[in-house]
């Protein structure tokens, strides 16, 4: 099979299987060069986006304004409900405060040793599994007059975002673990 190939205005005939090998070898090289430099980017930029979300929804864990936010979520969810029987809102709001701010220092901590980010992806996995099940415990996350798929934008939409999240948490548990045992 021969493929046509314009030089100025010239045709030529160029075998297709001679084209495409070129192309593509000449492809995978770029490609090749592409990811030795984006990865090692990437994981970075995951590791430190998931660090600072910590931190900032962290920080804010310690502000009334987020304390009272929490209640719908914790006081339907059959996981967490009992937590209001042991502190305050605010209480309760300041200690998970200080859980995701661990979770955040040790998924930040890889650059000391990845048996810290193992456990802070293992940790952010599982609250944010937490956090999911919230969706079918709260109400008003989907839409009465719509039902579902639709959902709100609160809590539904604020919710939903976690299983993102999640997603990222686990894999920096994978990766982390995958050091762990190759080292």
């Amino acid at each position: 099979m021969k493929t046509e190939v314009a030089i100025s205005r010239i045709a030529i005939q160029v075998p297709t299987s001679v084209l495409a090998k070129d192309t593509i070898a000449a492809w995978r090289d770029h490609a090749e060069r592409l990811i030795a430099y984006a990865e090692p980017v990437s994981r970075a930029g995951l590791y430190v986006s998931l660090a600072i979300i910590y931190a900032w929804f962290g920080g804010m864990k310690f502000t009334e304004y987020e304390a009272n936010g929490l209640v719908p979520l914790v006081e339907n969810s059959p996981l967490l409900s009992w937590f209001y029987a042991l502190f305050s809102v605010r209480g309760f709001s300041t200690f998970l405060g200080f859980i995701e701010l661990s979770i955040g220092l040790l998924i930040a901590l890889r650059l000391a040793s990845p048996v810290f980010s193992a456990a802070g992806g293992l940790l952010s996995a599982g609250l944010f599994v937490t956090t999911v099940s919230f969706m079918i415990s709260t109400p008003g996350v989907v839409v009465p007059e719509l039902g579902l798929p639709a959902i709100s934008v609160a809590p539904g939409q604020f919710l939903l975002k976690d299983v993102g999240l999640f997603a990222a948490s686990f894999w920096v548990f994978v990766d982390s673990l995958k050091t762990v045992v190759r080292r």
